[in-house]
């Protein structure tokens, strides 16, 4: 996890420019580094780094010998850069895994280069030999991007927003910037001048597809067929890998745990590796809640059973609301449900980095979405509606739960690592009959449970636990998360406030107060900014006004029980 910055074609001074790059300074606070490029004064690369593989050699932007003509900037780890280079016979100047990048864009060029990183990433890379600029970012935007260009052709690309919103150009006082796609690369032409111009921007890989990285892979071949016994043990070989690939890292790996059923099996098949890996260190998990709050109570349940370090973090109602603004500040979004998830992120990743040595932080984003796991699945027409569903929410990851995780966890300098979203894995499970993946007897992500039934990984009570959304799960179902800040926003936001609404908000006008509260503070950081966020996240298939679990029938029906 690093910051990254650049400019290409600007027309102000680069030193006043670069004060922006320390925005994000934040994502690498082991060291920076600006450097110009040769031959274009008004090019230049800015990164702030997190070393987590090669401490000696993995500063950036990476050059090498061999391509002199060759910057890249990138921020994520590339898994399967060793194979990769083993396979094709690269010869390696340094340890670091994003020199694969270098290597295979000389051997096939950008589109092979893409679709062979099995990881998270998020590059710049200019070739002044064939004067191209080349952006692109992994499929489900596990790390961020954002771009900034004018007509006339300046171009400034940085990891988050906020280090590309106070750039002067003469042409553009106000700098449109916007994220760029996730599963996507961009092609640009370098002009004499250092300014450039958008050629074609590609999508390279849907979720669905098999990866083209995929033929390199170590995973002994799947077992063909849907079987229920050959679909299980599948999917079992697979996120086994997936979890294995992501101890690569110099650095202590520490896991946060809810108590809910995605982080429980990460955590518990995580030490399950770590001890094969014969790690030294011991294995901390990490829990935050209210008192009395259910996802303690579980989450100390699993850590008891796997034998983990166990940290318990404990927050109240005036903690909370404090950090709302600071929370949205470094989320760059006024999404209500992300906030709320947020803020137990945003205080225990601020607890891990204060107390602890432990640097990349594994946690279970992406199960929700891939193996539907909101309790409003349970209302889909069908499990082909269902399965188009999941993929949507996949798609829109890099709007809310994949944006949250990374902006809470990045604010303190931390890496996560998500390995329900590795590649593979995704794609096979997305490749299942319908039916096999939709909610079954009352409970969602039926077909995840009964794949770890008889591995012994957790207690039978946490593998078979209802969902519990993330920002209700820390607190007691007395007086949940949701229900504290509706009270505090209750006195912050006038109905007065509310009725003029759509005219102080005209696009996405909140419908709440405590929509228009984060509104508020959003626009106080990010004035004119709202199209960020396309629209707020909200359940499907039912008429829900809040995003909260606690509103849905479903919900109801199963505390009561």
């Amino acid at each position: 996890m690093c910051g990254i910055w650049a400019l290409f074609g600007s027309d102000d001074c680069l030193s006043v420019q670069c004060l922006s790059a320390m925005k994000i300074a934040h994502r690498g606070p082991d060291a920076f580094r600006f450097e110009n490029v040769n031959g274009y004064t008004n090019c230049c690369f800015g990164f702030h780094r997190l070393a987590v593989v090669d401490p000696l050699f993995g500063m950036q932007p990476i050059r090498v010998k061999k391509y002199p003509y060759l910057w890249l900037c990138y921020n994520g780890e590339i898994y399967n850069h060793q194979k990769l280079q083993r396979h094709f016979e690269f010869e390696y100047q340094t340890k670091v895994d994003g020199e694969i990048i270098l290597h295979l864009y000389d051997k096939g060029g950008i589109e092979q280069t893409v679709c062979m990183l099995d990881g998270v990433f998020a590059f710049i890379l200019l070739d002044t030999a064939n004067k191209k600029v080349f952006l692109g970012r992994d499929t489900y935007g596990v790390r961020p991007l954002f771009k900034a260009m004018t007509e006339d052709g300046f171009l400034a690309v940085c990891s988050e927003a906020k280090g590309l919103i106070n750039l002067k150009h003469s042409t553009a006082p106000f700098l449109k910037v916007e994220p760029f796609l996730p599963g996507h690369y961009e092609v640009l032409d370098l002009k004499p001048n250092g300014k450039v111009a958008s050629v074609e921007m590609v999508k390279y890989h849907h979720c669905r597809d098999e990866p083209l990285h995929a033929t390199y892979d170590s995973v002994e071949k799947l077992f063909p067929g849907f079987e229920l016994e050959t679909v299980k043990s599948n999917l079992r070989m697979l996120f086994d890998n997936a979890i294995k690939k992501r101890l690569m890292t110099d650095r202590r790996i520490g896991c946060l745990l809810s108590g809910g059923l995605d982080s429980s099996l990460v955590a518990a098949t995580l030490l399950k590796q770590l001890k094969e890996a014969q790690v030294r260190y011991p294995f901390q998990t990490f829990a935050i809640g209210m008192e009395d709050s259910p996802d303690l109570l579980a989450a100390r349940k699993v850590a008891n059973h796997i034998g983990s370090e166990h940290h318990e973090v404990l927050f109240n109602s005036e903690e909370g609301i404090q950090v709302l603004d600071e929370v949205i500040f470094s989320l760059e979004t006024y999404d209500i449900t992300t906030v709320r998830a947020s803020v137990g992120m945003y205080l225990i990743s601020k607890y891990i980095r204060k107390n602890t040595d432990s640097v990349v932080i594994f946690s279970g984003e992406g199960s929700d979405e891939l193996t539907q796991g909101y309790i409003y699945f349970h209302k889909a027409p069908s499990p082909e509606k269902a399965g188009e569903e999941s993929e949507r929410l996949l798609k829109e990851l890099y709007l809310f739960d994949v944006l949250r995780a990374d902006r809470t966890t990045a604010a303190h300098g931390l890496e996560l690592r998500v390995p329900f979203l590795d590649h593979r894995f995704c794609s096979y499970y997305l490749s299942l009959p319908p039916d096999l993946r939709i909610p079954k007897n009352g409970i969602e992500k039926h077909l995840l449970r009964e794949t770890f039934e008889d591995s012994n990984l957790l207690p039978k009570e946490i593998l078979w636990r209802p969902k519990e959304a993330f920002s209700d799960g820390i607190t007691s179902v007395k007086n949940s998360w949701f229900r504290i800040l509706q009270d505090y926003i209750e006195h912050q936001v006038s109905d007065a406030m509310m009725a003029t609404a759509a005219e102080k908000f005209p696009f996405n006008t909140p419908k709440t107060k405590e929509g228009y509260y984060y509104r508020q503070i959003f626009e106080r950081h990010y004035p004119g900014r709202a199209d960020w966020l396309t629209h707020y996240w909200m359940p499907r298939w039912i008429n829900a006004t809040d995003p909260s679990a606690r509103t849905l029938t479903h919900y109801k029906s199963a505390t009561k029980a």
